[in-house]
């Protein structure tokens, strides 16, 4: 699943190709995604300029003068620039959408599983019922120690579903959260109100680090994603537990552990990560 880091390499490989740019056509050959494709899309979009594209937690937002667009890349979905010089490049079977800019450079969404999401909303994009809600960005410097430890406070909760709620902090997807966790010496079921300030601390600077280290390598290319090059991330050769399950740790050699939380995988080291 494209989590926060995928999304920022996508944020930035395609805005040099849109970036006040005029949308010259949108082809929407597939419109069931998560939702609905709105049926009035395009002519909100067309004929009308991309003044500046953002990422809020895992949504990509193209802002014009009167609304904005909304992109989700779903658990397989990729959004990547077709070159306007590129000949004979064929619709593969997941291509759903085609925005085309007056360049005739193409912005071309691909979601085999269709839980990804292309909408538009003429309010402000924070008010809109996907982002109100949403937690800060885990970057910024509204994510710190001070702030985890007020969310954690008195709470039974396990540190990796809390740092994995978007209503805490955004984009902390699972694999991120994994490596964070190993990184700062914390079990992932340890009870997240029971963790001291020094860890809480080591545990926010790591979760930066992590983000930003992933982002640096284009993301974590684990079976189809790929940025806004085409090309895949290459994180998962820095990755030190997540799925390493039964593989020695980096640090100490002991094997590495497994376990099911909230569905997701927690690979951990007994030793490293004490409970």
């Amino acid at each position: 699943m494209p989590e926060l880091p995928e999304v920022e390499t996508t944020r930035k490989g395609v805005s040099p190709y849109c970036l006040k740019q005029r949308v010259k056509q949108l082809i929407v050959r597939q419109p069931s995604l998560r939702w609905p494709i709105p049926d009035d899309l395009s002519p909100q979009i067309c004929n009308k300029q991309i003044n500046k594209v953002e990422r809020r937690g895992k949504y990509l937002l193209f802002h014009f003068d009167h609304g904005t667009l909304i992109m989700h890349l779903g658990m397989s979905g990729s959004l990547r620039v077709l070159l306007a010089n590129t000949s004979g490049e064929p619709v593969n079977k997941h291509d759903h959408v085609d925005i085309i800019m007056e360049s005739g450079d193409i912005l071309r969404y691909h979601d085999p599983r269709r839980f990804g999401a292309i909408l538009w909303t003429d309010q402000p994009v924070e008010e809109h019922k996907l982002i109100a809600h949403l937690g800060p960005e885990p970057l910024s410097d509204l994510f710190n120690a001070d702030y985890l430890a007020q969310r954690c406070a008195k709470r039974k909760t396990a540190i990796k579903s809390l740092i994995m709620d978007s209503k805490v902090v955004v984009g902390v997807g699972n694999i991120y959260a994994n490596e964070a966790l190993f990184l700062s010496g914390i079990h992932p079921q340890q009870a997240a109100g029971s963790l001291k300030p020094g860890q809480l601390a080591q545990l926010t600077d790591n979760i930066k680090k992590v983000l930003q280290r992933s982002i640096e390598q284009g993301g974590t290319t684990l079976k189809d994603f790929v940025g806004g090059d085409g090309k895949p991330g290459y994180f998962a050769q820095q990755l030190n537990v997540y799925g390493r399950a039964g593989s020695d740790c980096l640090h100490c050699k002991t094997e590495l552990k497994e376990i099911r939380q909230n569905n997701r995988s927690s690979v951990f080291c007994p030793q490293c990560q004490p409970l």
